[in-house]
């Protein structure tokens, strides 16, 4: 049986040498590629049609939904495999919309994300252990923040700028980089949105953000 073809798709040098390490000491499997930023990863998942792609949320030019959703057109027959630090329900739903085949977190064991990569190759989805209470909550409809709270036309043009980058999972010293702004003028507006949203920490910043389409640029 031919080895399941892997492109990794992230942003850190460091990262992607350690996947590869581990996936080329499978057997069962082989890296054929690794992509540095979102356009990287379509152009790279479209010309050399690996079985598997592993790929992060927060990358330079294309984020991961927006790649995940340019690869669901481009190549439908590519499965693939959330790597990311974000362990937030509202990123585990957008993705699974987005249709991923599985979603795991990167302090994840190595025997674990080698176990995640198979069983997603053999058609099944895979969810990081403690994210799948998540699905539960949501099939028994248990109480959330609710998506009418406040309107982001309330926000600055800045405020909803750096309301898309939390979404997108950039931290404030990032954020700050970027804008070339302060770590401190970045959490003023974080405060500022809170208040303005009625919401309470970053997690129901990050759910009324995707809520909205915030994530891939294109508010509702």
């Amino acid at each position: 049986m031919n080895p399941t073809r892997v492109l990794i798709a992230d942003d850190h040098a460091v990262v992607r040498a350690g996947i590869r390490l581990l996936i080329d000491r499978q057997e069962d499997m082989e890296v054929i590629g690794e992509a540095g930023d979102g356009w990287q990863a379509v152009e790279q998942a479209t010309s050399l049609r690996p079985d598997l792609v592993l790929l992060d949320v927060t990358m330079p030019g294309l984020n991961g939904l927006e790649v995940a959703s340019e690869l669901r057109r481009a190549v439908p027959d590519v499965r693939l495999l959330v790597l990311t630090m974000h362990d937030d329900e509202a990123y585990l739903r957008q993705f699974l919309q987005a249709g991923v085949s599985g979603y795991i977190l990167k302090k994840a064991a190595d025997t674990e994300l080698v176990a995640a990569v198979r069983a997603v190759v053999r058609g099944e989805t895979y969810i990081y252990p403690s994210l799948t209470g998540v699905l539960v909550d949501r099939f028994l409809d248990k109480p959330e923040v609710t998506k009418e709270r406040g309107s982001h036309g309330k926000l600055t043009a800045r405020e909803t700028e750096i309301l898309q980058l939390v979404a997108q999972g950039y931290t404030s010293q990032q954020i700050g980089d970027r804008l070339s702004i302060t770590v401190n003028t970045v959490q003023t507006h974080r405060a500022h949105i809170m208040e303005k949203l009625e919401l309470k920490g970053r997690a129901e910043l990050v759910r009324y953000a995707l809520a909205r389409g915030l994530l891939t640029g294109e508010p509702s």
